[in-house]
Formats: structure tokens, sequence, C-alpha cells
């Protein structure tokens, strides 16, 4: 598959010079180390860009836009895994993980569920978004709403005749996700499986903070259940598949693009700290991270 990939939640063409333009901020931005026990076997983290953690300093795989201070990395540190492998990637649906892919490069990527051996102690898996084209909403709803920032032009776009598009798409991608996991179970069967969701982008109340994230007022509510939606998806499935979920949502609130460069977990559109636009920044990594360890525990 000759796939482009761009970070997270893969993006729309008209997104690419801002994140182009985000490369130039790679600070050098100390993370914390995680504290707390896990399993200390073979850990292997499989996901998209949120996992991956792009222009988060130090980037290790231009290919993946993977950092070295990811939530994989810092956990793997703090468990004192005996062997680590990060294969997430930027730009992952399921479809990747199972089947392989291309990185951003254009480099072809064998499947990531290749990584996991019979001996693997632990897997995360953070995957879905792109499933949904979630950057791709972002950008149309951002772009929607220069013509309507107090209205819901997203929302009456995404549930025209009455049935709602993202909805669907997310109960579309549930059964994608088990195959997923069931492929990491057959691969490693007495492995730890655990799923993350998504860490909070807008806030978990009102309507947002138009323009500096430039969407509309009314859209911020629809956006956020559908969110919210993806979420709780991940943990049922999860469930289902003899995984368990770690929350990752509920620790972020408070945290959204919509609040301070010194508080935010993730960036909004022009980021201030070093990371992806819509994406998590080295505070928000750290802060999975020790969401994961504590539910490791």
């Amino acid at each position: 598959m000759n796939r482009p990939r761009l970070p997270l939640l893969r993006t729309a063409g008209r997104m690419t010079a801002l994140v182009a333009a985000a490369a130039g901020m790679l600070l050098a931005v100390a993370a914390a180390p995680a504290v707390a026990a896990a399993p200390a076997g073979r850990y292997v983290a499989l996901g998209d860009s949120y996992t991956s953690a792009p222009l988060v300093p130090t980037q290790v795989d231009l290919n993946c836009l993977r950092s070295n201070r990811n939530y994989p990395s810092l956990v793997a540190a703090s468990a004192g895994s005996s062997s680590f492998a990060d294969v997430s990637c930027s730009g992952a649906t399921t479809e990747d993980i199972l089947y392989g892919g291309d990185g951003v490069l254009g480099i072809a990527l064998p499947p990531q569920v290749n990584a996991v051996t019979s001996t693997t102690a632990l897997v995360t898996v953070q995957i879905g978004g792109n499933d949904i084209g979630f950057s791709g909403i972002i950008s149309d709803c951002a772009e929607a709403s220069v013509s309507s920032p107090l209205g819901s032009p997203c929302k009456n776009r995404f549930t025209a005749g009455g049935t709602d598009q993202l909805r669907a798409r997310i109960a579309a991608t549930a059964p994608k996700v088990t195959a997923v996991l069931r492929a990491v179970r057959q691969a490693a069967p007495n492995a730890r499986v655990v799923v993350l969701g998504y860490p909070a982008i807008l806030p978990d109340s009102g309507y947002g903070c138009w323009p500096v994230v430039p969407i509309a007022y009314q859209d911020v509510p629809y956006l956020r259940g559908v969110q919210k939606a993806l979420n709780t998806m991940l943990a049922d499935t999860a469930a289902a598949g003899g995984a368990s979920y770690a929350d990752v949502y509920t620790p972020s609130i408070g945290r959204d693009a919509c609040k301070s460069s010194g508080t935010r977990w993730v960036e909004g559109l022009v980021p201030q700290n070093a990371a992806a636009p819509f994406h998590p920044n080295a505070r928000g990594e750290q802060g999975m991270a020790t969401a994961l360890l504590a539910h490791l525990n």
C-alpha cells in the first residue's frame, strides 16, 4: 500500500504547511520520568501518532515521526522492561497494524502486530482515530467555522439527512479494533493487553475558544461528544476482546487545547509547544504515561 502518512489522524493537505511550520519548534523539552511499576517483560507499543508523538523532541524515526519521549518510552523506562518495541506510526490505522503500510516518507512498513511475540508481557494499543478520519474532520470543521463561528456548520454537515456520519464511522471501526485485539492475542496469548483512549482536545464543557481553536461554538459540544463516543467504543471493544482500557481522557480534563501553553496536553492549530497541530505535546505524553502506569497497577 503506497499511501503517504501525515501526523495522526491522517491530515488533509491543507494542514501540511502547519505541520511543517511546527517542525521548526523542536525545542529540548525535558519530560519528568513516570513513576510506578508495570510488567517488566517484553513491552510492545502499537498505535498512531497520538502514540508516536510527532515533533515532540527527540524524534528518533522520521518515517513514523516517533519520539523517544512518547508515553510508551516513558512507561518502558519506568517499568524496566526487559525489551521494548515501539512500532507506533503517524497516520496508522487498524489496517496498518494488521497488514502494514507506508510511513510519512513513503518507506514501506511491516504490520505493527509482527512486533508482538509469544514472549511479550505487555501490549498497548491506541488506534481508531485515523479510521474515522479524525484530522480531516478537524480540518473541515475549522474551515467551516470561519463562516459561522457562533453556529454549528460542522454538526449540520455531518448529521445532514438525519444520520450522524461520524457515529456511523465509529460503529464501523469497532470490528476493526476487534480484529487487532484478536491478532495480538493470537501472537501473545499470555500478554497483558491494554487499549488506550484519546485525551481531550476540546474543553470538557462549554463552547471552546474560537478563534484560538477554530471550532464554531455550537460545534464544540458536538465534536466533544464524538470523541467521547470513540473512547466509549474503544473501552467496550477492549472489554469484549479480553483487554483492559486505560482512560487518558479523564486526567486530561482541564488540559485541553484551549488552555495555556504551560497547562495543555494537546496543542491547537498553531502549536506553542513542540508538537504537531491538535496532537499531544511532551506534557501530554507524560500525562498518558502516568495514567497508563496507574492503570497497570
